[in-house]
């Protein structure tokens, strides 16, 4: 299930999801003994899923095979994988047709000159890494491997709309928004072709264009601007949404969007011109017993939780998330902060300078952009996460990075999260400072923030000559155990977590230049040992446990959170 409304009418799709035949390929071995023509040896599996959940493997990083019978009944084929972990290659019979790099992007293939009849979809995944590895084998969340999105089958036939872009700038006095359409259209036939290509906005034809296009030829079209007056605006508590789409003769391709503007002034961060406090959390889309193939009912679960807790804002950590979810989000209008996996201090400046390394996180970024830019709920991107930003060639990556992200991401915020308070270079490069500190539980004391954060982080801005501008406590808090009660003040207990919770938040709150929070973190997740010695190999920060069951912290955050909402924004 790839999205929560129907993206075609005309064009025909297929879910691949269900059973495949799978085998792990632990000598790698696959490609050499031509597996895509066959698998030796196999055994049924649902995809998406990830390999991980099965018995015996839960450790299992290198190569692995998936291979599944389709019927095509056209010659021009798209094949739209959603998420493959990390290295994908695919076969149709005995033909590769095509590669992809990342494990949280969509990607997608187009096939041309099928026979009609039966055919092998064959996928090589490989979750291993290497030194241009992004993310890095050494990270706090679990390596998990496989197909852990959905996949689908496109029948193509002459022009089709491959995907679109939606653009507004609303006027300052939020009553006029000047709107255009960016589409790519490939003609996916043997022939030159000829249509007429319609944008639709509001169920409304707003502009046509004639397109022709030589056999397999692809173009950009952009419409005609357009005004949309007095516009319903998309916020948390009014998610206004559009639906827009693209037609041809032959094909069709829909789409949702909503008209909000985010921007900061000073110290302030304002949403459609008012000022916006975030509530938010750290998220990872994992769950024990599905891993990175969470089910989209569980995410529905996920919303329903931070609503109930007052929580206005979720953070994607550390890569992006399924867009189903970012559907649900747009639609019950929770804002978003969407990054690439590039996590850790562990880069060396021989990483960080690594043309393949820049290669890959531009690339990251691009993907992410084309697949997620019509999301109103997104309001942040995010370039990296605690990537040692004192060390120069941090700083060269964001000098590529942030101008890329701000001419081509549309109305967003331009961030990344910094742990390097007393020593980072970036802080410049960046339309609001999010910082990662744990006081209470790596350093200082649950009351110490305003001098062993707050003042510091302010003081490095000076020495830097950058101007005063908005912090978020992009990561904070303290591990607990489930069930781990004391009468004591001491670690590890759900006491403890629940009072550094509330603690921090409202010194948080009290300081005039913050305007959010994304609590670390939403729910426990699992991790690897190599990582860091933790209890039960999770990584225990969650208000809930990996079950979603709540510990105390989860209802201190609650009453906290909806007392600010009471107050009302900054």
């Amino acid at each position: 299930m790839r999205r929560i409304f129907d993206e075609h009418v005309i064009r025909k799709t297929n879910s691949l999801d269900g059973a495949w035949r799978f085998s792990t390929d632990p000598d790698n071995m696959g490609v050499e003994k031509e597996w895509f023509k066959g698998l030796p040896s196999s055994e049924t599996v649902i995809v998406p899923s990830v390999w991980n959940t099965q018995l015996g493997l839960l450790e299992y990083e290198g190569a692995a095979w998936y291979q599944k019978r389709i019927q095509c009944f056209s010659s021009e084929l798209r094949f739209v994988f959603e998420a493959v972990l990390t290295q994908a290659d695919v076969w149709l019979d005995d033909k590769h047709i095509g590669s992809h790099y990342g494990g949280f992007c969509p990607f997608d293939i187009l096939v041309h000159g099928v026979e009609r009849g039966e055919h092998i979809l064959t996928v090589r995944a490989d979750n291993s890494f290497d030194e241009h590895s992004i993310p890095l084998a050494l990270t706090d969340w679990w390596h998990y491997g496989g197909i852990s999105r959905s996949v689908t089958m496109e029948e193509l036939s002459g022009p089709c709309a491959i995907d679109n872009r939606f653009d507004c700038e609303l006027s300052s006095e939020l009553d006029k928004a000047v709107c255009r359409f960016t589409a790519s259209v490939y003609n996916a036939s043997d022939e030159r072709k000829s249509s007429s290509l319609s944008f639709l906005f509001d169920g409304k034809t707003v502009d046509t264009k004639p397109v022709e296009l030589d056999a397999h030829e692809s173009c950009t079209v952009v419409s005609a601007d357009f005004e949309v007056e007095a516009p319903r605006l998309w916020e948390p508590g009014s998610p206004e949404l559009y639906e827009i789409g693209i037609t041809l003769d032959n094909d069709d391709l829909y789409d949702r969007v909503g008209i909000r503007r985010v921007e900061v002034s000073e110290t302030k961060l304002l949403l459609n011109g008012k000022p916006f406090e975030v509530r938010g959390v750290n998220r990872h889309e994992e769950n024990t017993d599905f891993g990175f193939a969470f089910p989209p009912a569980l995410m529905k679960r996920d919303i329903d939780i931070l609503l109930n807790m007052n929580a206005n804002s979720v953070r994607g950590s550390h890569y992006p998330n399924a867009p189903i979810f970012l559907d649900m989000l747009d639609e019950i209008g929770l804002t978003f902060w969407s990054e690439i996996p590039m996590w850790g201090n562990a880069y060396t400046p021989e990483m960080l300078a690594d043309p393949e390394v820049t290669k890959r996180a531009m690339e990251m970024h691009r993907e992410m952009l084309r697949w997620y830019y019509n999301h109103p709920s997104i309001i942040i991107w995010g370039m990296f996460n605690e990537n040692p930003s004192q060390l120069p060639e941090t700083r060269t990556l964001a000098e590529k990075l942030y101008p890329y992200l701000k001419e081509k991401g549309g109305n967003r915020l331009v961030t990344y999260a910094c742990n390097k308070i007393k020593t980072c270079l970036c802080m410049d490069l960046c339309d609001i400072l999010c910082i990662n500190h744990y006081d209470g539980w790596y350093s200082g004391d649950r009351d110490s923030w305003k001098e062993t954060c707050l003042a510091v982080v302010k003081n490095r801005m000076s020495e830097l000559s950058v101007e005063p501008k908005p912090i978020i406590m992009s990561e904070f808090g303290c591990a607990a155990i489930y069930g781990n009660h004391t009468f004591d003040d001491i670690k590890w207990t759900e006491e403890y977590q629940a009072e550094l919770m509330e603690k921090a938040l409202r010194i948080f709150r009290d300081d005039p230049w913050v305007v959010g929070y994304y609590i670390w973190q939403y729910c426990d997740i699992r991790t690897h040992q190599r990582t860091l010695d933790r209890a039960r190999k999770y990584n225990n920060k969650g208000i809930l446990n990996e079950y979603r069951k709540p510990k105390m912290a989860y209802f201190a955050v609650k009453r906290t959170y909806g007392e600010f909402a009471e107050k009302g924004a900054k």
